[in-house]
């Protein structure tokens, strides 16, 4: 989910994001602490993954304010059992903070920028076969 999209109704998107979950699905909330994706969904839904917005990732090195919110989702994340994964990191002392604070995932222009392939040629048989239950 995306911060673009309008939550109306925060119980019912729950619903329908558990039974995902109940099919094996993974959930992912994009760009959390922007828009619509904060704090409110997260009492009504429990995603496995919260990618942070890059707005608190930016110079989250230098900023006081940025490192308590962030130190507070992480704590946040960690008793929810939530991975975080730390978008737009930029430079190396990002990174550090963000390594020292114990988040492994991480996506950026300091890992590598990003690369699009039209579709058509992807090569699908090297895809892994769906699974069925």
């Amino acid at each position: 989910m995306t911060e673009g999209e309008r939550v109306e109704d925060g119980p019912w998107l729950a619903t329908i994001l558990r039974e995902y979950k109940r099919y094996g699905f993974l959930t992912a909330i994009d760009d959390f602490g922007a828009g619509y994706a904060g704090l409110t969904l997260l009492a009504d839904f429990t995603p496995d993954f919260i990618k942070l917005d890059m707005a608190l990732v930016r110079e989250v090195n230098v900023s006081k304010s940025r490192q308590a919110i962030t130190r507070g989702l992480l704590r946040i994340c960690q008793e929810l059992n939530i991975q975080i994964i730390a978008e737009g990191v930029e430079t190396p002392a990002e990174r550090d903070f963000f390594l020292y604070e114990g988040v492994t995932l991480m996506q950026g222009y300091l890992f590598a920028k990003p690369v699009f392939r039209e579709i058509s040629s992807a090569v699908t048989t090297s895809w892994p076969a769906p699974l069925h239950r």
